[in-house]
């Protein structure tokens, strides 16, 4: 019952912020994103993304930002089978674009909250927190006549920051597609 109450509370979410993008400047984008962190170790998400007004000029690029809410499905080997967790999270990033923003390259960084609905669990380590921090670098392209795609690698690390022992973390390798709505 308490994976049903979350599920619904992020669509919600979702599309709450659908609706106040799209009051905006049109730029909120679907993204999809799946990653390994490991043999056995998984994640697939899916969520929305919409861009910062900031914009700051620098010799050489353009900084400018981007919020990512999302929901995720991480899978996990377990002795005796395999767990499942969903995980809820909201990503502030910075981006540098490079050649005075003309450049489809960029590079980005963040970091975010999430919040599972179970503490995560492998074969050889425990979460000790429910909340985390998910901290994400990146690289990715724009491709489209108005960039409205987008691709990007990034490395994912969630961890309670120490809040709470233990705190092992898990690092992600994730492939990121996003597409303008």
């Amino acid at each position: 019952m308490e994976i049903k109450r979350v599920a619904i509370a992020c669509m919600l979410a979702l599309c709450a912020c659908a609706a106040s993008a799209a009051e905006g400047d049109g730029g909120v984008a679907l993204l999809l994103e799946g990653g390994a962190a490991g043999t056995g170790r998984y994640i697939a998400s899916v969520g929305l993304a919409w861009p910062w007004s900031w914009r700051r000029a620098v010799e050489g690029g353009e900084w400018t930002g981007v919020t990512e809410l999302f929901v995720s499905h991480l899978s996990s080997r377990v002795e005796g089978g395999r767990e499942s967790r969903t995980l809820v999270g909201l990503l502030p990033l910075v981006r540098y674009r490079f050649n005075g923003a003309h450049s489809n390259w960029f590079g980005e960084a963040g970091i975010g909250l999430t919040y599972m609905d179970a503490l995560y669990r492998t074969e050889n380590k425990q979460f000790s927190t429910q909340f985390n921090f998910m901290s994400t670098l990146g690289v990715g392209r724009s491709f489209g006549a108005k960039r409205e795609q987008e691709l990007s690698l990034r490395i994912v690390h969630i961890s309670n920051a120490g809040i709470k022992n233990p705190n092992p973390g898990e690092n992600f390798l994730q492939l990121r597609w996003s597409h303008a709505l």
